[in-house]
């Protein structure tokens, strides 16, 4: 019986002070009285450590049960879904109609948050997530990276795909600067073919990818403008010359344009002299275009009012 008493001693009865423990009574006394009649023959419930997540802090032969009734509000809140419970094993499974999944994902959120609430923690590596679906239809296929509107998009938002993709483009248009070349055109005419059919592929969308592109990518880039520029013989302009007139001549557009939805990223400071700076907790985040717009226009002398 001692071994009783340090049961209930170590569980933590705080938590049933909105629960009405009448209804459950009957059910810890026939649990207790089958353990000491019918469990060891000396009368003795035996307490094993145990690491589960349940109230009482070593766990004990009561903790399945009493986890039970710890965990009786864990409901579904919406009709679709089902909350299977089996001790401290929880399953959730859902209903998907027309392809909406907005419940069955807030059931996951709340469920979440439930634990949250009730100091539980979700184990992660046992959590798992399956699609039951009979409908015979077309898989959508899901991609590491795709095309949008001429730039390749990576899942880790890196530009090296869209980067070896236009750097192949200009590396196979230098074949026909090279013939060009041969056949003696006029430097300034080079200049001309150069800038159309090679440095308007590489820079393409530049803005966009340009201030979170890595060292080595921008000297992928770099390596083909020298390579025209050992054909034609002259002096053209680096990638981060077009990447800061593209994004000044850019940003001054959006900052003048008060129709722009982003306009409102370009706010004055009360001196009138700089734009405010944007925030950013996360090192992806300043080097997308808007942070990486406004820093390069207040590094300017001369900022638009």
């Amino acid at each position: 019986m001692a071994q009783l008493q340090d049961c209930f001693a170590q569980t933590e009865w705080s938590i049933f002070e909105n629960v009405d423990l009448q209804i459950y009574t009957d059910a810890v006394l026939c649990y207790i009285k089958h353990c000491m009649d019918t469990v060891t023959i000396h009368k003795q419930v035996r307490i094993h450590p145990n690491c589960k997540p349940w109230m009482t802090n070593k766990g004990c032969v009561l903790s399945p049960l009493l986890f039970t009734i710890y965990t009786h509000d864990c409901i579904p809140i919406h009709r679709s879904n089902k909350i299977i419970k089996f001790a401290d094993d929880t399953t959730l499974v859902g209903l998907i109609h027309n392809n909406d999944d907005a419940a069955y994902r807030d059931e996951v959120c709340h469920l979440s948050e439930w634990c949250d609430d009730h100091n539980l923690s979700l184990n992660i590596k046992k959590t798992k997530e399956m699609v039951i679906d009979f409908r015979r239809r077309a898989e959508v296929e899901r991609v590491s990276s795709f095309k949008f509107l001429g730039i390749y998009i990576s899942e880790d938002l890196s530009w090296t795909i869209n980067t070896t993709a236009l750097v192949k483009k200009a590396q196979q248009r230098l074949h026909f600067l090279r013939v060009l070349k041969w056949n003696r055109l006029q430097t300034n005419l080079l200049v001309s073919f150069y800038r159309a059919t090679i440095e308007s592929v590489m820079t393409y969308a530049i803005p966009v990818w340009y201030a979170g592109c890595k060292v080595a990518d921008k000297n992928r880039y770099q390596r083909v403008i020298r390579a025209a520029e050992k054909v034609i013989g002259c002096t053209l302009p680096s990638l981060d010359t077009i990447a800061l007139q593209r994004c000044l001549t850019r940003a001054r557009t959006i900052s003048r344009d008060t129709y722009h939805p982003n306009h409102y990223l370009f706010a004055m400071l009360p001196s009138g002299k700089r734009f405010r700076s944007l925030s950013c907790r996360t090192d992806r985040l300043r080097k997308s275009f808007f942070p990486w717009a406004v820093r390069t226009l207040n590094g300017q002398k001369n900022q638009p009012h």
